[in-house]
């Protein structure tokens, strides 16, 4: 069995778009902070992480990064009609297209069985000489009934899968909030990460042409209904959702519908065990998720155990390239190998040059810590001048953490945290740290 080998390529491009112009250029500078600048990642750029301060300005400033592409306002419509309380979209697309991938790998494997399917995988995002890509489901069977290979491009899934079965390129935001505490989409800037040299080069398994076998194709949902990332998942629930309602609308797999079960992953990883083993035992063999990387980290050797797919829209530790899951773990979402490469640009861009990075001590919060170290570091900071703290993810007092962040004296925080974000934040500010805030 094989062990995921590290992606060939982490980052070749880094291509800015402001959003509502659709023009390249290059990066700009971040306006001159007037207090210690907070950056933060995709675990808590979301109106919610503003909605636990009652200073309507306590994060005012604060800027980070987030995999996000930018989307139709008919794709916004059509999550909405899944789940009208969306308002955020982060990994809504992701989670769209893993379940629109696994189904057209089974519409070609003809067998629901895992491990068949999971051949076909990343076949479905390659591009082969005399393929065509297609970008919706429609378009996608229809070339697969004409006998053509196909290389999927959807919503966010715009490039190849790798050998190890992650996106080649992604597409990330950068986000701002603003007065308020609420993050401004007008401010949103769209940079691209990767490079399409990095997808597979391995020609896919022909479409099968026997009798179809195992159908229905069910899926399990394991994603997070409750934990720190709870108020945050709602459009990952809601993409999935849609990619099998639009999916049965077009004519399900195998002649069938899908179905599906839908499991709580609870952002901790004893929860998305149980969970997990409630799926194999209710049947389930594709499983959706889950949504944290420390979960996948968790459940990557239960699958294997079980013969079970888990394909997670969310999990982007770099850690899970190199993990060996006997290409049994998928991922709609790119390594933060990339996420490292944006966030360390715009660290840069403020023109920082003494930052502490403070983060969850999961496979999360670490790949984040030493990725954007290491870009910065490359960027040319001096290891001196970069510090650096872990907390544990049920840890409830930040107040030693804080005079730590707080003796370095930085020109900037970066915190990669979940919602817990906010009792990070409120000890930094006890502890006398000042964050620069929006205009």
């Amino acid at each position: 069995m094989r062990a995921r080998l590290a992606a060939t390529a982490v980052v070749s491009a880094v291509v800015l778009l402001v959003a509502g112009c659709g023009s390249g250029g290059t990066a700009p500078a971040l306006s001159a902070p007037t207090g210690v600048q907070l950056f933060g990642t995709d675990g808590n750029m979301f109106d919610a992480l503003g909605a636990a301060f009652k200073d309507p300005d306590a994060i005012s400033g604060m800027v980070g990064t987030t995999p996000l592409t930018p989307l139709t306002d008919d794709f916004k419509r059509r999550i909405q009609s899944v789940d009208p309380t969306v308002n955020q979209f982060v990994y809504g697309a992701e989670a769209y297209d893993a379940v629109v991938i696994t189904a057209l790998a089974v519409t070609l494997a003809r067998t629901t069985d895992p491990l068949t399917v999971a051949k076909y995988i990343n076949g479905v995002t390659t591009l082969q000489p005399g393929g065509v890509e297609c970008t919706t489901i429609k378009d996608c069977l229809d070339a697969i009934a004409a006998g053509k290979d196909i290389a999927y491009r959807g919503v966010a899934v715009h490039g190849g899968f790798t050998d190890v079965g992650e996106p080649s390129v992604s597409s990330y935001g950068t986000l701002h909030f603003t007065r308020g505490d609420t993050i401004d989409t007008g401010q949103t800037e769209f940079v691209t990460a990767g490079s399409a040299d990095g997808a597979s080069k391995q020609p896919p398994p022909d479409p099968s042409t026997g009798k179809p076998v195992g159908a229905p194709l069910r899926l399990g949902i394991l994603l997070t209904y409750t934990g720190d990332l709870a108020k945050t998942a709602t459009p990952i629930w809601a993409g999935a959702h849609l990619g099998i309602k639009e999916f049965n609308a077009a004519g399900g797999v195998l002649g069938r519908p899908i179905e599906n079960e839908d499991a709580d992953d609870g952002t901790d990883p004893a929860k998305a065990s149980a969970s997990f083993d409630k799926l194999v035992k209710d049947g389930y063999g594709i499983i959706i998720g889950p949504n944290f990387s420390g979960g996948a980290k968790a459940l990557i050797p239960k699958a294997i155990q079980t013969g079970r797919i888990l394909f997670s829209p969310s999990a982007t530790s770099p850690s899970l390239t190199t993990f060996d899951d006997h290409g049994q773990f998928f991922r709609s979402a790119a390594s933060d190998a990339f996420q490292s490469e944006a966030l360390g640009d715009v660290i840069m861009r403020g023109g920082n040059r003494r930052v502490f990075l403070i983060a969850r001590a999961d496979p999360y919060g670490t790949g984040l810590v030493d990725g954007v170290g290491q870009v910065l570091v490359k960027a040319g900071v001096r290891k001196s001048d970069i510090g650096s703290r872990t907390y544990q993810p049920d840890q409830q007092n930040f107040e030693d953490l804080a005079r730590a962040a707080a003796a370095f004296r930085p020109d900037a925080i970066m915190l990669a945290g979940f919602q817990e974000s906010a009792k990070v934040i409120a000890a930094l500010q006890a502890a006398g740290i000042v964050f620069s805030r929006a205009p």
